[in-house]
């Protein structure tokens, strides 16, 4: 038993070595001062809840909501129109009460192209079964084509937990576009990077779930997507120096692993209610936003097609949107 012993001693020791480290590492990242180029260049998206297509909102609630998709600088907004099934199958929207908000978007914002989001989470790994096996992959597809033949500019995958190397994934993507053709954006909300090389094993030894992903699988995704996207909240970090260290951290990654002809957003959380994921005192928008300005600063090059996602637009508060525009679109203004 004491070969046992030692063993799983020593495992804890390499996680405990893991964990100082990455903690360290994500301290010392969030700080020092943003360039005053690293900002907004127009190219930001936000997620909306889908109250907008399924007929619980009305042109007054667009009203109210214009002013902000006008300031936001966004290209892109997700709009939530089903949820993915275990086998496949889509819990779709009724589409055709989309049809009054893609009008109203096309009149009053032209630029903006709307996706229709499509959501998946599940429980545990991906590593030995494939998150969605054949049949389940041509399932999804097809209802990709359904949400572009009802007037959407394409599709956002959140699909979670992915292993590293699931290859459903990528074959999704290739299944997608042949179903939405090439014209159609395709947007992946991705994993974050792990934080250091080696890291992604022992994280997903003690949670016994995929958090990260490798360089290597976001590029290979990006490979099939117009969009790689990282949603910037439920990162587990308990303090805000970590969570600005991670943004940091994945801005810098994010911009290192995308090719330049896929664009990248990094989200910032501001919803108001759980039913979007676990609420942090530690994750803000305001803080978000000087990480990512930090990340490019530190990443040194300008890049168009980079912006940050306000998860979710709808439930953003006075203080987060202030935080977004004061942080984000007017930095230093």
């Amino acid at each position: 038993m004491k070969w046992l012993a030692k063993r799983v001693f020593a495992g804890l020791a390499a996680l405990l070595v893991v964990a100082v480290g990455a903690g360290a590492l994500l301290g010392m990242q969030f700080s020092g001062k943003p360039a005053s180029w690293a900002g907004s260049t127009g190219h930001n998206a936000a997620w909306l809840g889908g109250a907008w297509v399924n007929g619980e909102r009305d042109r007054a609630d667009f009203a109210e909501l214009l002013p902000r998709l006008k300031k936001g600088g966004f290209t892109e907004l997700y709009v939530h129109v089903g949820a993915i099934g275990p086998e496949g199958g889509v819990d779709v929207e009724d589409l055709g009460a989309a049809k009054a908000f893609l009008g109203w978007v096309e009149r009053e914002r032209p630029e903006v192209r709307v996706l229709g989001w499509l959501s998946h989470r599940a429980s545990g790994s991906s590593l030995v079964e494939d998150r969605f096996d054949k049949a389940a992959r041509k399932r999804v597809a097809a209802a990709s084509g359904e949400v572009v033949d009802a007037g959407f500019d394409g599709v956002h995958y959140a699909v979670s937990p992915v292993t590293s190397g699931d290859p459903s994934l990528p074959d999704l993507l290739e299944r997608t576009r042949a179903e939405v053709g090439k014209d159609r954006l395709i947007s992946v909300d991705a994993q974050p990077l792990e934080l250091l090389v080696g890291m992604r094993l022992p994280v997903f030894l003690v949670n016994q779930e995929e958090l990260y992903w490798s360089k290597g699988y976001v590029q290979r995704i990006a490979e099939e997507a117009d969009s790689i996207v990282v949603r910037g909240h439920d990162t587990g970090m308990p303090m805000t120096s970590l969570y600005g260290g991670f943004l940091v951290r994945q801005t810098k990654l994010l911009l290192d692993a995308v090719p330049q002809d896929v664009s990248v957003r990094v989200g910032a959380p501001s919803f108001q209610h759980a039913r979007w994921g676990e609420e942090s005192a530690t994750e803000t928008v305001e803080t978000a936003a000087e990480a990512v300005r930090i990340g490019l600063t530190e990443h040194g090059k300008r890049r168009d097609d980079f912006g940050m996602a306000l998860y979710v637009l709808d439930e953003a508060d006075n203080t987060d949107w202030a935080a977004y525009s004061r942080g984000w679109m007017r930095p230093g203004g």
